[in-house]
This record gives C-alpha cells, structure tokens and sequence, in this order.
C-alpha cells in the first residue's frame, strides 16, 4: 500500500472497528500522516479491511522509511484508538445493558482491533489434547527460567513503571504498551483493572491486576476476591498463582490473578475421593482424581467456602512432613503455599486449591515438587497456574526439535545432537503406529508426569491424613 491507501484503509477500520467518531476524522488523518512523515493525502478506496492485513501494510511502510515496524504499528493503532476513560466508559454501559459476556465479548474483540492482543500468533501455536490434558506450543514467548526475575515483578531499572503489569503501563512506550487498554474492576473492595494478554495462552485470556503495585498473597481475603470476580463474569474462570518462586508465575511483585473464557482440564475431573466436615455443613469437598494434589470445595455459602479455603491454605502452609520431603520453612522463607481457582456452576461457586511446595534438594536443586531433570528438555520453566490446571505451555524451540526427533524415530536412529530426547524417542519407538501421532501422546504423558511430580502427596491416603487434621473425614 502506499500512503495514501494505508491512511484510507486505517481510517475506515478505525470507523468500523475502534469507535473513531466522524468528527475526529480529519484530526487523525493530520495525526497520521506527522506519524508516517507524510505532508499530503489524496483519500482512496478501500477493500477487505483485516487487523492483521493492515499491520502487515503498516509495518512494511514503516520499514521503507527506514521506521521500526513494530513501534510504528503500535503507536498508529494507539493513535486510532479511544482513550482508557472511554474504554471504561463503554465497558460498563455494555455491561450494564447487555451483561457480562456481551461486555468481555466487546472487550476482548475491541484489544484484537487495536492489534495489542496478538490473536493471529495464538491461532498459529500447535495445540493438542492428550493423556487428559491440553498441550500448547508458544511460538511467540522466550522460556521463562529465572525465578528471581519473577520475584523482582520483571522491574527495570528507573522504578516506572515498577513492573511489567502496573496499571502505568497503559500507553506506554518503551514497553510496547501504547495500545493497551484496561478496564476497571471492584474485587473485595479494593481496585483492579482487567487486561487481556498479548500472547494469550488460551482463549481470552486475561489478568486481574490490583491498582496498588503490592506483593503477591493468597489469604482468606484472595477467595473473596476470586469468587467476587465469577460473580461479575460467570463465563470466566479465574485464579492466582502460588506467591512464591518456582511454583508461582512470572511476576510475583505485584499482586493479580489470571483467568479467562476456557474451561481446563482441572475443572473437567471430578471428586476421587468425598470427604466431611462438621463446620461447614453446606459444603460438598473432595480429593480430585488429578495428579497434582487438589482438594475441591464446592458450594454457594461464600463465607462458609473463604473460610474452608483458608483453614486448609494455613494449615498446609505450616504443615511439615519429613518423611515426605515437605518442610513447611526454613532458613531461606516459607516453601508452602496454595493455588486457588475458581469456576460458577450450577452448583454453586467450584473452588479448587492446588497444595504446591518450592523446597529444593541437593538431588533436585531446581524444585523437589517440579518437573524432574529427565523432563527438562520439554519442560523446565516454573509450573504456574495455568499447567496445574492441565494447560501446558510448552517452549517454541519444540516444534523444531520434535519434529527433528519425530524424524529419528522413522529412520531408527536418534541424531547425537538430540540426545536430551533419548527419552522421548525410546517411548515413541516403543509406541509403533503413526510417528506424529505417537509424538503428540508421548508429550501428554510426559506432561501428565510432570504434573505428578507437583504432587506434594503420592497417594489419595496421604492426602486424606493432611485433611483430617483440619477437621475432614469420610
């Protein structure tokens, strides 16, 4: 495109698709042409109008002009789009008329027009279900391996904004954040906003971030909020991270949740094992048959739900089993913590607390409860929320190297270069049947392993001693 149909064809899309009021047209034809170094325009015709079209247009333009395509797209599309006040304007008058799925719908359509929301990488990434789970490939994201990186909040040097997720962000440049929009949110009194992803891991996802840049916790506060949150948008699930390194998620400075339009794996199991307690008589609580260790509560008394979470969050946070490898604390902090997340049924709220433990070993330095070494070379990054509820977010890397394994296994021989997957290619080998096929359930087992390595409990029996301490039976 030349100027000219790239002014056109922004113009018309910002029309159709970013709210531009007709009054403003002429300020941002002015607006775009100082931003593409342009001093004229001659109006043109325009065709099939597509966000991923026009950023294309937009970037190769950019780099004729010897511009950065990616700041370029980034302020255009800033540029056309409404300011965060009207976003939150038109946020809550949709939510208000037409409900919560017609305003997230809007939203979330409204983040991938403004091209700040990536939905084309995220429809390119292989994805697969296997073994009980769901398994991604994120082309789009480098492996996250720094657990002190997590713990600093991904802060950089100047203190502003404090981290990657602060509200701050919001138009700014120097991160790629000059498109992104937010909307604000109420979750047990105090302020949030609610963004989606850029790269997304699953369908509509999104993080509710507290307005206070204020460490990650998980308190009998933190179900309030979640349940809260399913209040306003029962479509969603959502849930927070374990706030500690190497079992919580990548920003631990900085208080949020995160959740979205899919249902997971973890909330597609059902209860193994009923159990009882006296003090809340209203409440339906089980032991998942699930690898990782998950105790389910299940009912629509929310008093009586935040305070069953919160006696089995503090009782595992101090609990301390030698024989088992768990130690409660010790000279480097708490190693204890819970992941809770929550869905809306017709049964009430469904509140899941995943048990996770951070202790380190001399025989397993990166986690005792992580992903053992032998499945480093599909998996090493921290198994956050998101994969101990069955959605596993494998490194880009892999669908490279797999492929490449894949074809060692037809010929019968794996490369030496590839040696890290002499696993993998054992057990695909041993498989027989289609390679690819065989390829895609190796790595759903592998996954469901990992998982089991989360565990912090190997048997159901276990697990029911732990609870019975704080008061539940059969």
């Amino acid at each position: 495109m030349n100027a000219d149909e790239l002014i056109s064809s922004l113009i018309r899309f910002s029309r159709e698709k970013l709210g531009l009021d007709a009054r403003d047209e002429e300020y941002k034809i002015n607006r775009l042409l100082e931003i593409l170094g342009e001093t004229c325009y001659c109006p043109q015709p325009v065709g099939r109008l597509d966000v991923n079209r026009l950023a294309s247009a937009l970037g190769a333009f950019a780099e004729s002009r010897g511009m950065s395509a990616e700041a370029t797209i980034d302020g255009v599309m800033a540029e056309l789009s409404l300011l965060p006040s009207e976003i939150d304007r038109r946020f809550k008058e949709i939510l208000v008329a037409f409900g919560a799925k017609a305003a997230t719908d809007w939203f979330y359509g409204y983040c991938v027009s403004d091209y700040y929301v990536k939905r084309a990488v995220l429809d390119r990434n292989p994805r697969f279900d296997a073994e009980g789970l769901t398994v991604t490939i994120n082309k789009a994201k480098p492996e996250f391996r720094d657990p002190k990186k997590a713990a600093a909040g991904n802060s950089v040097a100047g203190g502003y904004p404090a981290c990657v997720i602060c509200r701050s962000n919001e138009g700014y440049a120097p991160r790629g954040k000059r498109n992104l929009r937010t909307v604000s949110l109420k979750l047990g009194g105090e302020d949030y906003f609610w963004q989606y992803s850029p790269y997304g891991y699953f369908n509509e996802h999104g993080i509710a971030v507290n307005c206070r840049h204020i460490l990650m916790y998980v308190d009998r506060t933190t179900f309030v909020k979640l349940m809260d949150f399913v209040d306003m948008f029962p479509h969603y699930f959502i849930g927070c991270n374990a706030p500690l390194p190497r079992i919580g998620g990548s920003v631990l400075a900085h208080d949020h949740f995160q959740g979205g339009g899919e249902i997971l794996p973890l909330h597609r199991a059902k209860i193994a094992k009923y159990l009882k307690n006296a003090a809340y008589p209203a409440l339906t609580v089980g032991i998942l048959d699930w690898p990782g260790t998950v105790v389910r509560v299940v009912g629509s008394d929310r008093e009586q739900i935040a305070s069953a979470c919160e006696d089995i969050r503090r009782a595992w946070c101090a609990y301390d089993n030698a024989a088992l490898g768990i130690i409660s604390a010790d000279k480097d902090g708490a190693h204890n913590a819970v992941s809770p997340t929550v869905i809306k049924t017709k049964d009430g709220y469904e509140m899941n607390v995943i048990l996770r433990s951070n202790i380190t070993s001399e025989r397993y330095p990166d986690g005792v409860f992580h992903a053992h070494p032998e499945y480093h070379s599909i998996k090493k990054e921290s198994i956050g929320l998101i994969e101990a509820q069955g959605l596993f977010i494998l490194p880009g890397r892999l669908e490279e190297q797999l492929a490449a394994v894949a074809d060692c296994v037809r010929k019968g021989a794996l490369d030496e270069g590839l040696s890290q997957f002499s696993l993998v290619f054992d057990e695909v080998s041993a498989m027989g049947g289609d390679v690819d096929e065989a390829m895609r359930k190796e790595l759903g087992s592998i996954c469901r392993r990992i998982l089991g390595n989360t565990a912090v409990f190997n048997t159901t029996e276990q697990f029911t001693r732990f609870l019975s301490e704080v008061g539940y039976h059969e």
